[in-house]
């Protein structure tokens, strides 16, 4: 069904919500958008860092009899 709505269809659907919504509150709805997504790529890089420092600050268990075999 979504398939075949084509750019005539979402003309027609970004004009309604216009209508029905105004020009503000879309903009102010889209800023809180905006605003979600950057804190979203901040808690991933926030989660990579803090994997990366963990990995950094592993300690090697390997007994060294075992170190010498690989």
């Amino acid at each position: 069904m979504l398939n075949n709505i084509g750019l005539p269809g979402l003309l027609l659907i970004a004009v309604v919500v216009l209508v029905l919504f105004g020009r503000g509150k879309i903009s102010s709805l889209m800023g809180e958008v905006g605003k979600g997504i950057t804190a979203f790529k901040k808690g991933v890089d926030d989660g990579k860092k803090e994997l990366d420092d963990s990995m950094a600050s592993a300690k090697d268990v390997t007994p060294e009899e075992e170190k010498d075999k690989a």
